[in-house]
């Protein structure tokens, strides 16, 4: 299939992991920022494959792992509101809230919703006129454009019972509080595919212009990503960080500025609180004041002082590249995919998941 059996060709692999071992002559650590990333390292056995001066940690880039858990328990206090349904992807399901989870809660008699894209909510609200419908709105630029556009749609339909809780984040600033907090010493990063995208390559800029941090964004495919990790160890090399797209075949320089305009119309950036980050400013995306009677924040006032981070649960030291998920007390012992206490277990993109399916 074109623009995936050549970036999966065993023997152009073969000469790319040749040049890596001739060219990287100093230990290295590179950052894969996206769980899309985590996912196809590990799936690729890549790590397995680099020589062992070069190093692969995870980052925050499973928008599920990163959503607070004082978020996670919002949400569930929303699904108990009278006449609400909560609609929202099937990763959020299973995270656990403090006192429960969303699919505990529908199991206890809530209506809780799985849905395929901010649309199906739309529709959801649509089909049920008598009832308010709260979309659990999750995901970094990648899917906030669309979650825009079922807030547009909903005010275009007069869908007055539409509503949108965002946890929505952008992807640039919590790379900067990872270079600020000083925890992990990088070399680089593997920068996300789906999210540049949509952002292109300014967002990424200060890491070049602040921190002389090479950045390369990359396709999901074995070759993809071993190319990406032969253009960070030149970058290195030549003591010229840039930010480089390795991704051509959908990246462009500009990014999609139809969905930028789109984007920027619904949402306005806010400070925003990460599970392992903390507070971060700007790192969030919340509805404009000119969509507020769509905003679910405005609307219900519950109390969650209760919130507290799963005990024990090291997923946010994971996000950071801090720890590796093998050196959590909870991993593949209490936590595990079917019962999992921790984020980082429960998405498909998170860590903890890939390092149980793959890397034990």
């Amino acid at each position: 299939m074109r623009y995936l059996d050549e970036f999966r060709d065993p023997r152009l692999a073969e000469a790319m992991l040749k040049r890596i071992v001739a060219e990287c002559d100093r230990p290295l650590r590179f950052m894969e920022v996206c769980g899309t990333h985590t996912v196809a390292i590990f799936r690729s056995g890549i790590r397995q494959l680099l020589p062992p001066q070069i190093s692969l940690l995870s980052g925050p880039g499973c928008p599920v792992c990163v959503t607070s858990q004082h978020d996670i328990d919002y949400a569930i206090e929303l699904a108990g509101q009278p006449g609400v349904i909560l609609a929202t992807y099937g990763d959020m399901m299973k995270v656990a809230g403090t006192r429960s989870s969303l699919m505990q809660e529908r199991a206890a008699g809530r209506d809780v919703r799985v849905v395929y894209s901010a649309a199906d909510a739309v529709q959801l609200a649509a089909d049920n006129p008598g009832r308010q419908v709260i979309f659990l709105g999750v995901g970094f630029e990648t899917t906030a454009p669309t979650a825009a556009l079922s807030v547009l749609e909903a005010a275009e339909r007069g869908l007055r019972n539409y509503r949108m809780f965002s946890v929505h984040k952008v992807i640039g600033p919590p790379l900067r509080a990872l270079l600020n907090s000083g925890e992990v010493q990088l070399h680089g990063f593997i920068l996300p595919g789906h999210v540049s995208t949509i952002i292109g390559t300014s967002p990424y800029q200060f890491l070049v212009s602040e921190y002389s941090m090479p950045g390369v964004i990359t396709g999901f495919e074995p070759l993809d990503i071993l190319q990406s990790v032969h253009m960070l160890i030149t970058q290195v090399a030549n003591g010229r960080p840039s930010i480089e797209i390795q991704y051509r075949r959908a990246v462009r320089t500009e990014g999609n500025t139809a969905a930028q305009a789109i984007m920027e119309k619904v949402f306005a950036p806010v400070d925003a609180v990460w599970r392992g980050l903390g507070f971060i400013p700007q790192s969030g995306l919340r509805l404009r004041e000119e969509y507020a009677e769509f905003d679910a924040e405005r609307a219900y006032a519950v109390d969650v002082s209760y919130s507290r981070e799963p005990k024990g649960c090291r997923c946010g030291e994971v996000l950071r590249g801090v720890v590796s998920p093998k050196q959590c007390p909870l991993f593949a012992d209490t936590c595990t995919p079917e019962h999992a206490i921790g984020p980082c277990m429960v998405s498909s993109e998170g860590t903890c998941a890939a390092y149980y399916r793959y890397g034990r």
